[in-house]
């Protein structure tokens, strides 16, 4: 008898709630009206921008309230709204998909849905005077008709989509252009300078073989070094670009090769049967090395468990640690490289780090299997 109370009650509550809001809806619907016509004037453009902030808002209330009650979540079609002058800002509203169906769903709700709220008032009044008769049904008629009303279109997802990868292909760029700027400064301030002074110590024995071979011999030694030293750091800036343990042993042994070279204690367990694209195990080992050197730099960590796993279709990385949490990819640009890499490869990045922690960085990569794996599936180091 009081669960069925708790249920009615709170189905009553909720609609009273949903007549206020239905009744939001129909004031602005006739607000958006009223601002596209003022647009002529001028004047309606900063309310235009105010008005659908508050019908993003309300929206964004239904979509939660209705998915909850159907028990499937409502995905959010919007487009982002661009940086600049609020006539930049409103073509770009007025050009989004999901602006027209949010004021047909303003018109929908202020006027059907208004009356669906209005007869759930009354259900729910009914509901708690007789208990033996079934409870109303008008809420989740209106969940269902948000539902079919807020869900993204198609046209709507197909916008979403070219969005995200003409973000991800301007990240992708910027990323390239950052990555050859890097080589470019390593190999001028690192290898061509020791190639340079390796080139002047030979000039400088050349001349002094014959009248001074004891100082040719000594300049001959720092030519030597100096090559050494020129070799190393172009072995550096190639495992920079692509490790050579990652061609050989793969994403599992490269990044047990990470954990063994890591000053905190690392254990990497895997699950990954075969070889994945060069392109996928470039882009999931540098994630992974990014992540691990994040938790070097500012986690405080003890310890750090690595998991690699692949499905078939994604790989799946996790990086967490016991360090002290409060990692924000706002914050950081490691983190923020991270996300540039794998929205490359339509990849995504998830953060879990409460303060005092633990953090959980998760990178799926969407990929496919290209040949059976040459490294082992699991370890630790």
């Amino acid at each position: 008898m009081f669960r069925e109370f708790v249920v009615r009650s709170r189905l009553l509550a909720i609609s009273f709630v949903s007549l206020f809001l239905c009744t939001l809806s129909l004031v602005l619907f006739v607000l958006s009206i009223a601002d596209l016509v003022l647009i002529a004037v001028w004047v309606g453009i900063p309310l235009l921008i105010k008005e659908i902030a508050v019908t993003r808002w309300l929206s964004g209330v239904h979509r939660k309230y209705a998915g909850g009650l159907l028990g499937e979540p409502i995905d959010v079609p919007y487009l982002r709204i661009p940086e600049g002058g609020m006539l930049v800002r409103a073509r770009a509203i007025l050009a989004d998909p999901a602006y027209r169906r949010d004021v047909r769903w303003l018109l929908a709700d202020g006027t059907a849905g208004l009356a669906l709220a209005c007869l759930g008032v009354a259900e729910g009044l009914l509901d708690m005077l007789f208990w033996w008769l079934p409870p109303g049904h008008a809420v989740h008629a209106h969940a269902r008709l948000s539902r079919a009303l807020l869900s993204p279109s198609e046209k709507s997802r197909l916008a979403l989509r070219v969005e995200q990868l003409t973000e991800s292909r301007a990240e992708t760029v910027d990323t390239q252009a950052a990555e050859l700027r890097r080589i470019e400064r390593d190999l001028h301030d690192g290898a061509q300078a020791r190639l340079v002074a390796l080139g002047m110590s030979l000039a400088m024995a050349e001349e002094q073989l014959a009248s001074d071979p004891e100082g040719a011999r000594a300049l001959l030694t720092e030519a030597r070094t100096a090559s050494s030293d020129a070799l190393a750091e172009l072995r550096s800036l190639i495992r920079g670009i692509h490790p050579p343990v990652l061609a050989d042993r793969g994403l599992v042994g490269a990044v047990q090769a990470l954990a063994l070279a890591s000053p905190i204690p690392v254990t990497v367990t895997a699950d990954v049967p075969d070889r994945l694209p060069a392109p996928a195990e470039s882009a999931g080992y540098f994630a992974v090395a990014e992540g691990l050197t994040n938790v070097i730099k500012h986690a405080q960590a003890t310890s750090v468990r690595i998991s690699l796993a692949h499905d078939g279709t994604a790989l799946r990385a996790e990086v967490i640690d016991d360090g002290i949490g409060g990692a924000d990819p706002d914050r950081g640009t490691g983190l923020r490289g991270i996300m540039r890499r794998l929205s490359a490869f339509d990849g995504a990045l998830t953060v879990e780090s409460p303060p005092g922690g633990p953090t959980k960085l998760v990178m799926v990569l969407p990929c496919v299997s290209s040949s059976p794996k040459t490294s082992p599936s699991s370890g630790t180091a």
